[in-house]
Order: C-alpha cells, then sequence, then structure tokens
C-alpha cells in the first residue's frame, strides 16, 4: 500500500498547494491512501468546515489536527459529524471528537489512523503512549488492519523519537507534526515502522513557520503582545513523506520525505 502524510498545512497558500497537487499526486504517485494535518489551515489557526471539505474532494482520506484543533468554534459540531476528521485521542474524556478512525478501502483493505499529541512543552493532557497503546489492543498491524499511521502532534524531538522506537513493528508509520520544519531523519526502525520526528508544513517558508516575518520577529525582540501574526501568502513548499507498506504485514518497505515548490530543496521519492 502506498501512504502519503502531508505536515501542517497552513493559511491559504498552504492549502491551495495541496489542493493544487493533489490530484495529480494519487495518480502519479499511484497512493492508495492520503493523510494530512490541518489544524493552522484556516488563516493559520484552526481548521474551518468549509476548508475541511474543501481539502476532503481534492483527494483527502483523513484530517488530523493538533493543539489548535478548537481554533474555531464552527468545528466543535463539525468533527461530530465527519468521521474523517480527527482530533489528539488523549484529549479528556467527553471531548467531541474522535482521535482515530479506522477507513476501509474500495478493495477491501483496512487503515487505522490515529492523531494524538505530545505532552513536553505542551497542553497538559493524558500520556500520549499509553493512550495509543490501548487503541492498539484493538487493531492488529497485519492481521485486523493492513496499515496504521499515527501523527504524534509534539514539540519535543526526543518525546517524538522515543515514541517512534515505543511503536516499531506495531504501525506502518509514526509521523511528527507541529514545528512545521522538515526534520532529515526519515527512516525506517529495525522492526519496520517508518518514521520520521517532524514532516515539515505545507506553507510558504519565507516565513516564521509559516506566518508573517514582520509580526512574529516583533513578538521576539520587543516581548510584549501585538499584532497577531498572519499566514505568509508567498509561493508555499508541500512537504510530507511517502510510505509504501507490505500489505501481509503492514510495515513499511520504503520512505522517503516529499517536498515540492516554494524555497526549499526539493526532494522526491524515487519508488
Amino acid at each position: 500500500m502506498r501512504l502519503l502524510f502531508l505536515g501542517d498545512i497552513v493559511g491559504r497558500a498552504g492549502r491551495d498547494a495541496v489542493c493544487a497537487v493533489l490530484p495529480e499526486w494519487r495518480r502519479t504517485l499511484a497512493l492508495d491512501f492520503v493523510v494530512v494535518n490541518a489544524e493552522n489551515a484556516s488563516h493559520g489557526y484552526g481548521l474551518s468546515p468549509g476548508i475541511a471539505d474543501e481539502l476532503l474532494r481534492a483527494g483527502v482520506d483523513v484530517i488530523t489536527l493538533g493543539n489548535h484543533a478548537w481554533d474555531r468554534r464552527d468545528m466543535i459540531g463539525h468533527i461530530e459529524r465527519t468521521p474523517q476528521i480527527i482530533r489528539p485521542i488523549n484529549y479528556p474524556r467527553g471531548t467531541p471528537g474522535k482521535g482515530s478512525v479506522l477507513v476501509t478501502l474500495a478493495d477491501g483493505r483496512r487503515v487505522l489512523v490515529v492523531n494524538v499529541m505530545g505532552r513536553l512543552f505542551m497542553d497538559p493532557l493524558d500520556d500520549p503512549f499509553r493512550t495509543v497503546s490501548e487503541v492498539l489492543t484493538r487493531h492488529k498491524l497485519g492481521l485486523t488492519v493492513q496499515a496504521i499511521i499515527v501523527d504524534f502532534h509534539g514539540e519535543a524531538s526526543s518525546e517524538k523519537m522515543a515514541f517512534g522506537h515505543v511503536m516499531d513493528g506495531h504501525v506502518s508509520l509514526v509521523v511528527g507534526t507541529h514545528t512545521h520544519v522538515p526534520t532529515a531523519d526519515c527512516r525506517i526502525l529495525r522492526n519496520g515502522t517508518a518514521c520520521q520526528t517532524d514532516a515539515g508544513m505545507c506553507g510558504d517558508y519565507d516565513s516564521v513557520i509559516g506566518m508573517g516575518k514582520e509580526a512574529s520577529i516583533a513578538r521576539f525582540l520587543r516581548k510584549m503582545p501585538g499584532e497577531r501574526p498572519q499566514p505568509a501568502e508567498g509561493e508555499a513548499t508541500v512537504c510530507g513523506v511517502l510510505v509504501q507498506t507490505d500489505d501481509a504485514t503492514g510495515r513499511a518497505i520504503r520512505v522517503a520525505p516529499i517536498r515540492h515548490g516554494g524555497c526549499l530543496h526539493a526532494a522526491w521519492p524515487e519508488f
């Protein structure tokens, strides 16, 4: 199975770039399944129902979120009605929406997607390690599902790396989001789980993590509240990870980063 994960979509530049390339990529890369993190897709803060629907129409199968999941109040009802949109699974019991979704493809193969948020330098949520491990007691890679993707939304590289090693052999892909900068550690771990500490963002990199430079820099220089940074609007780089898995085991066979457009050095899979 060929699985594409795209990192945090930031603002109009990011979502326009994703919607422009994804239909063609589904064909040329022979994609079976696409996941995107879109917690910054609506003006850089949260996700609106309309933008969620736009991404799903463009060819996204599942949308993940993060610490900005509730920046748009109109998502509270929409996430309950739209199972393809998931929020971090370790939010407290009773939080709207779900933290995982099981999708059955047209050919009968099944993909489980889990969204979880780290705790280091983030909101104090339930233990991400224990929470995801509990989910995996109900879904066995290569037996009940053909692929499992985990979006670990976190600030600390160490926490993301530790999580990848804990999940090694139990899921197909662990990919980090939130820091918006693609890491150079895309690889397959010892027991067959593909891993990258951060997928990067889909947005304009002539910016400060996707937001306009002037307002963002002013906050560091003055250490005072000021104008709320808005998304940069230049040409976006689409960043993500492509994974090919073995349907019999669900483990990764190949993995490669993707960086397309904008000002970052391009990277394209050779398989």
